[in-house]
């Protein structure tokens, strides 16, 4: 059993700045990736930033320069650092992770909702 906990969201005015915390925990050998999606009301879930164990990222255009994923593998924790948040930000933030050795299965969170008021 592997579980992913969320923690971090909340109200924030746009302009301001969030941290958000995944915690993955159970039955870990390897993470291999972790990634943060979200789903704002009436819209399809979209990749927001994903990390390599390796520390290679990737990040969606509308977040670049904006928010910053990372990781600490001795906590098995992944973090997403949203700065200069806008009201097009608001959505439910769910963290992915991609885990174990001979291969590779996925497991999601419960998400946090991060909403950015104008």
């Amino acid at each position: 059993q592997v579980q992913l906990v969320e923690s971090g969201g909340g109200l924030v005015q746009a302009g301001g700045s969030l941290r958000l915390s995944c915690v993955v925990s159970g039955s870990i050998s390897r993470i291999n990736v972790a990634a943060w999606y979200r789903q704002a009301p009436g819209k399809q879930r979209e990749l927001v930033a994903a990390i390599t164990r390796g520390g290679a990222t990737n990040y969606a255009d509308s977040v670049k320069g904006r928010f910053t994923i990372s990781r600490d593998t001795a906590k098995n924790t992944a973090y997403l650092q949203m700065n200069n948040l806008k009201p097009e930000d608001t959505a439910v933030y769910i963290c992915n992770a991609g885990v174990g050795s001979s291969w590779i299965e996925y497991y999601w969170g419960q998400g946090t909702q991060v909403t950015v008021s104008s």
